[in-house]
């Protein structure tokens, strides 16, 4: 095993094998345990995009909010997925198809094309070139904003669907979907997270289908292994342990570098990893 390697498998938590029933029920627990433990919030709210990784951890935060209240009899837990296209998304089928999945509790849309657009004006307007990629990431920070709200609006806590093949790579925007509070997937990388849908019974399109951020206008719905220059079953193998082709290694060990600045926020004048 490479040196890196050891050390990114063990910030991660990944393991090697994973017994699903034994994921499913942790990260159910876990959601369940923070509400519980936060007396003040009473629901979950996370942005839906018909992917693998908000179908999953949607999946999760409505069985927890379901428990909840089952065995509390308190109706006022609650989950709310969200629909936030920026005008008409392609795959709005998939999005649909997940939520009704997962038969959640209340569904949000919010759309955030007037609001991206008006900011990209305004600072196009005060000199300022937002370039598409730019303008990407101001669509997925005008999501976490919405959802902030929603949650704001619910006594709620908002969900991420950060996992560790994403984490890794740092493939995020950083105060955007990286903006959450709980992380029910994190530990799993991407072929894991997929052996949990399966197990949940998910619509397998919904788990097979090419993963992809889709902020771009000018190369829309782009592959994310595409985007990253190594597959996910280079990932995956990276982060059970397995060897690699050197290049993927080498590409994967070189996001992590890059993007250490995104798994670690605030930085402050005690930190040093930056340094090295």
């Amino acid at each position: 095993m490479r040196p890196l390697q050891a050390k990114i498998i063990a910030l991660e938590k990944t393991q090697p094998t994973i017994d699903p029933q034994t994921e499913i029920r942790r990260s159910v627990d876990f959601l369940k345990d923070y509400l519980k433990q936060n007396t003040f919030l009473h629901s979950y709210v996370l942005g839906i995009s018909g992917g693998q990784d908000s179908t999953l951890a949607g999946k999760l935060a409505q069985m927890a909010i379901a428990e909840l209240r089952a065995e509390t009899g308190d109706s006022t837990y609650q989950f709310y997925a969200v629909r936030l296209p920026y005008g008409v998304q392609a795959d709005e089928s998939d999005a649909m198809a997940a939520i009704e999945w997962m038969q959640a509790d209340t569904v949000v849309r919010i759309d955030i094309k007037a609001a991206t657009d008006a900011m990209t004006a305004e600072l196009t307007a005060n000199g300022q070139t937002i370039s598409d990629f730019n303008k990407g990431n101001i669509k997925a920070r005008q999501r976490m904003i919405v959802q902030y709200a929603i949650a704001g609006a619910h006594s709620g806590a908002v969900v991420g669907t950060d996992h560790a093949a994403e984490n890794i790579t740092g493939f995020y925007t950083k105060f955007g979907d990286g903006g959450a509070d709980v992380t029910p997937l994190y530990r799993l990388d991407k072929r894991q997270g997929q052996a949990l849908l399966k197990e949940l019974g998910a619509p397998e399109h919904l788990y097979l289908k090419k993963p992809t951020a889709d902020l771009e206008e000018d190369r829309p719905s782009l592959p994310d292994e595409v985007a990253l220059g190594v597959t996910y079953q280079n990932i995956d193998d990276y982060l059970e342990g397995k060897e690699v082709a050197p290049a993927a290694a080498e590409k994967i060990e070189a996001w992590f570098l890059k993007t250490q600045h995104k798994r670690h926020l605030p930085i402050t004048v005690f930190d040093t990893f930056w340094k090295a």
